[in-house]
């Protein structure tokens, strides 16, 4: 396979080349195909799993089984109040 890459991608692997890593440009680009692969399995993993979230979410209210957004605003209130005493921070 050939091909052309920008001169700050090919600045960028022969810099990664040169701090000893990697031996040649085939080392960095397989690095960064698995890097890659890993990244669109771990999104996929996230799509899936919100996808379970908000079904069951759904399902939820289609029960009735909802909190007054007054009362979640409340409660976030209050935890967000808490936070600050545990760390001393002034967030305001």
């Amino acid at each position: 396979m050939n091909i052309q890459l920008k001169a700050e991608y090919e600045q960028f692997i022969q810099t990664r080349i040169a701090t000893g890593i990697y031996e040649n440009v085939e080392d960095v680009i397989i690095k960064a195909l698995k890097l890659l692969e890993e990244w669109e399995q771990g999104y996929q993993e996230w799509e899936e799993e919100t996808k379970k979230k908000l079904a069951a979410g759904l399902t939820s209210i289609e029960r009735g089984d909802v909190v007054d957004g007054e009362v979640v605003m409340a409660r976030l209130e209050e935890k967000l109040c808490k936070a600050r005493e545990f760390d001393g921070i002034s967030y305001f």
